[in-house]
C-alpha cells in the first residue's frame, strides 16, 4: 500500500498537502509538521463486520450510574457528584498550576475504592513519591508506572485490571503505529482514541492531563476535547494562591461549574465558602470598590469589583481589565457617557476583579457600571450594598438567571441592601433583614446609589 505524507497543524490540525508557513484556519506560524498517513483497512473502511446490532430506542436498558466519590468535595461538584466508572476526563492547564498535585490527592482518596494506575510519563517514580510524600499520600492501592509507549501502558492496564486510571500527561504517550513524534496531532488523537475504547470497553475511569497553548487552550486538536466525555479547565493566577477548577463540557453533568482551591505548602485545600475568602481583604470605605453576586453554574459567588479613574496625562487614554472581557468594560464606559452624562472620553480607566476570579456573565454589568460611577465621583458605596443585573446599549438593566440564589447568598454574608433589576423583583421574597429595590435604567441605579 502506498504511503502518503501531508503536512498538519499542530495547533488546530488542519491538513495541507504542502507545507505551509502560516496555517490558513487558526492563522498560527511555523506549525505545520510533515507526517505520514497510513491507508485505512478494510476494517476501517467498513469491509469487514464488527458485530454490533441496531436496537430500538424503548429496548435499550438503561440503570442508575453508580458515582465514586473522589473524597475532594468541589472535584466531585465539578464533576457533578463523582467519578462515572468507564468515564474519559480531561483536564488541562498551565504548566505548575497544580494540575498533578490535584490529581495524586484525588486518586490517594479513590484507592480506597479500587485499584489506581497512576502513568508518570513526564516524572519519574522517584519525583512522583516525593510529590507524595509532600501531600501525605498513603493510598496502599496506588501503583505507578512511568512509562510512554500506548502499547506498553494498555497491556499493564489489561493485565493489572485498576479501577482508574491516571495518564499525565497525553502529549508524552506516542504509539509505534505512527511516526510521528510525540506530542503531535496525529498522535495525539489516536491516543486518546485508544484510551477511550479502553475506559468503555474495560470500565475503567480515566484521567488524563494536557497541556495548553499560550492562548490557554488545550494543545492538540480540538477534537480531542470532542472524544472525552469531561473537560476540565485548572485555572489560576501565579500572583494569587487560589486555583479555579471549571468544567467546559460535562456528559454526566452540568457544565459551567467551578470548584475552588487553595494553593498550600501541603498541598491543595479545599475553599468550601469562596465568597468569604474573596472578600476578606476588602477595604473599608474605598470609592471604586464594589461587591456583585456571580453565578458559576448553580453556585452563587460574591466577588468585588475594583475600578480606578483617572485623569489620563496623554493623549491616548488607557483602557486595562483583567478578570473581565475588556470590550464588555468599554460598552459600558460608552453606556455611561452617553445615558449619564459622565466625561469618561478623557479619563485613563482601570478594572480588576479581586482575588484573580474571571467573570463572563452579563449579570454583573450593573455592579461593573457602578463601580466605574464610584471612582470616577471619589464617593464609596456604601459596604452591605450590592448590585446586579444585565446592561443593555439603552441604558437599561435587564433581568438575569437565578437572582434568589444570589441574593440568599448575599443575605448569609450580611448584605443588607441589594439593587437588581426591576422585573426580576415581580416574582422574588426578601431574605430576612435584606432590602430588595427594583431599577429600570442606568440613571435610576446610580441615583438610588450615591443619593
Amino acid at each position: 500500500m502506498k504511503v502518503k505524507t501531508c503536512y498538519i497543524c499542530q495547533q488546530c490540525g488542519y491538513q495541507s498537502p504542502k507545507w505551509l508557513g502560516r496555517c490558513p484556519d487558526c492563522g498560527q506560524w511555523d506549525v505545520m509538521v510533515e507526517e505520514r498517513r497510513e491507508p485505512l483497512s478494510a476494517a476501517h473502511r467498513g469491509g469487514a463486520c464488527t458485530g454490533t446490532v441496531v436496537q430500538r430506542l424503548s429496548e435499550v436498558e438503561t440503570s442508575a450510574e453508580q458515582r465514586c466519590p473522589s473524597g475532594l468535595s468541589e472535584l466531585d461538584r465539578v464533576l457533578g457528584g463523582g467519578v462515572v466508572p468507564g468515564s474519559l476526563i480531561l483536564i488541562g492547564g498551565a504548566p505548575g498550576i497544580g494540575k498533578s498535585t490535584l490529581l495524586l490527592q484525588a486518586v490517594d482518596r479513590l484507592a480506597n475504592s479500587g485499584r489506581v494506575l497512576y502513568v508518570t510519563a513526564e516524572e519519574s517514580m522517584r519525583q512522583v513519591k516525593m510529590r507524595g510524600e509532600r501531600l501525605s499520600v498513603t493510598g496502599n492501592d496506588l501503583f505507578l508506572l512511568p512509562e510512554t509507549s500506548l502499547e506498553v501502558i494498555l497491556e499493564r492496564v489489561r493485565e493489572f485490571k485498576p479501577r482508574f486510571l491516571v495518564v499525565d500527561s497525553i502529549q508524552t504517550i506516542f504509539t509505534a503505529d505512527l511516526e510521528s513524534a510525540p506530542g503531535s496531532v496525529s498522535q495525539v488523537r489516536e491516543c486518546a482514541g485508544r484510551l477511550m475504547h479502553l475506559a468503555k470497553g474495560e470500565g475503567v475511569s480515566t484521567f488524563i492531563t494536557g497541556h495548553v497553548t499560550k492562548d490557554g487552550a488545550i494543545a492538540g486538536p480540538r477534537m480531542l476535547e470532542h472524544m472525552v466525555d469531561t473537560v476540565l479547565y485548572f485555572e489560576g493566577d501565579a500572583g494569587h494562591p487560589y486555583r479555579i477548577l471549571r468544567a467546559v463540557k460535562n456528559r454526566f453533568g452540568s457544565t459551567n461549574e467551578i470548584g475552588v482551591f487553595e494553593m498550600k505548602e501541603g498541598g491543595l485545600a479545599e475553599v468550601l465558602n469562596p465568597s468569604e475568602l474573596f472578600l476578606a481583604e476588602r477595604p473599608e470605605g474605598a470609592a471604586g470598590s464594589v461587591v456583585v453576586p456571580t453565578l458559576e453554574g448553580t453556585r452563587p459567588i460574591l466577588v468585588e469589583l475594583q475600578a480606578l479613574v483617572s485623569v489620563s496625562n496623554f493623549g491616548q487614554p488607557r483602557r486595562t481589565a483583567i478578570g473581565i472581557d475588556p470590550n464588555r468594560v468599554a460598552l459600558l464606559v460608552a453606556v455611561l457617557e452617553k445615558k449619564v452624562g459622565m466625561s469618561l472620553l478623557s479619563q485613563d480607566i482601570f478594572f480588576n476583579v479581586a482575588g484573580g476570579v474571571r467573570l463572563s456573565e452579563p449579570g454583573a454589568d450593573l455592579g461593573v457600571i457602578a463601580a466605574l460611577a464610584s471612582s470616577h465621583l471619589n464617593r464609596p458605596v456604601p459596604p452591605k450594598l450590592m448590585l446586579f443585573g444585565e446592561v443593555g446599549l439603552a441604558g437599561e438593566v435587564r433581568a438575569v438567571s437565578r437572582p434568589e440564589l444570589r441574593v440568599r447568598e448575599a443575605a448569609r454574608l450580611g448584605f443588607d441592601r441589594c439593587y437588581l433589576p426591576a422585573s426580576c423583583l415581580k416574582t422574588l421574597a426578601a431574605p430576612p433583614g435584606m432590602e430588595l429595590r427594583g431599577v429600570r435604567n442606568v440613571e435610576e441605579a446610580l441615583n438610588e446609589v450615591f443619593t
